[in-house]
């Protein structure tokens, strides 16, 4: 008895020593791991500061200096080099923008149905598609417009026009419409599919009353995308749609953006001011349609 009471105060004894050993250990561990989380809190909101600063620099500034150029004779119908209107440039932009997404749209959602839904999981044919769609992405927009120039205006011979410049522009978004709504359609959970299976739906029906409205959030997400970088696209359209500052007659007819009438203008030097009013109602229209998607994007997550 004797001498289990003294084995167990033996051991007692190193067990405390061993906690005092360890002790200052963990301890500067939880100190060392406090002190990157804190460095690591400051870093990201000294981050997100930076990125909000800039963006209201940015804005601040183009409104700013464009606001008072505003004028009355920005907004009259016909352009010249008096005026150097922009109503011209704006209904362009917004015929531009609806064709090259409703070509590009379907075609997208589609290609990424397929890809989700029809073809066969990790096979070598997905994940090229994958590959090429990742590397379209990356190539620059003018090299879309040497391709559209050379296939569309030259081949085809639709000459330098509005349907030129769409189905250039359709095709350079097309790849991030694909790749955001096959993200989309893979966050959906499979167990909605295997419900609707299992009350006798077919895949076609799954997919168009399950599987797509659930994944239309994420969708208009791409479009929005794609619709910031149509609106903003200038050096595609120089070589597709050229730069007439007319409303279109049809879609064979030459066309100029907001973006390219920008370019044009301060590329002359000679109306600055009317460059800062023209970016200040592009910047105008871009809040609108992306406020518009959203609204929209938000009805459908709720539905």
């Amino acid at each position: 008895m004797a001498d289990f009471a003294a084995t167990a105060g033996k051991t007692d004894d190193m067990t405390h020593a061993n906690a005092k050993i360890v002790s200052p250990a963990r301890h500067e561990n939880r100190m060392a791991a406090r002190a990157y989380a804190l460095v690591m809190r400051w870093l990201v909101r000294l981050a997100a500061l930076i990125t909000v600063a800039i963006l209201v620099f940015l804005i601040g500034y183009i409104l700013v200096n464009g606001i008072p150029n505003l004028k009355p004779s920005l907004f009259e119908w016909t352009y010249n080099s008096d005026n150097v209107s922009l109503m011209p440039a704006l209904i362009n932009t917004i015929l531009m923008t609806a064709f090259s997404l409703a070509i590009a749209t379907p075609l997208g959602i589609f290609a990424a149905v397929w890809l989700v839904e029809y073809a066969k999981r990790g096979s070598k044919l997905v994940k090229v598609v994958r590959i090429t769609t990742e590397t379209l992405q990356g190539i620059p927009s003018i090299v879309y417009g040497l391709f559209g120039m050379l296939f569309f205006v030259m081949q085809l011979k639709w000459g330098y026009s509005l349907i030129a410049g769409a189905f250039t522009l359709a095709i350079m978004v097309l790849p991030v419409i694909m790749r955001t709504t096959e993200e989309a359609l893979l966050a959906v959970p499979d167990s909605y599919r295997e419900g609707s299976f299992g009350l006798g739906a077919g895949k076609l029906r799954t997919v168009f009353t399950i599987v797509l409205p659930s994944a239309m959030p994420g969708i208009l997400s791409g479009v929005i995308l794609a619709t910031g970088r149509i609106v903003g696209e200038t050096a595609a359209l120089i070589y597709t749609a050229s730069t007439v500052a007319t409303v279109p007659a049809s879609v064979f007819s030459s066309t100029r953006t907001l973006a390219t009438h920008m370019y044009l203008l301060s590329n002359e030097g000679l109306h600055i001011n009317e460059t800062y009013g023209t970016a200040v109602v592009l910047l105008i229209l871009v809040l609108l349609i992306n406020s518009l998607s959203s609204f929209i994007a938000g009805r459908l997550a709720k539905k």
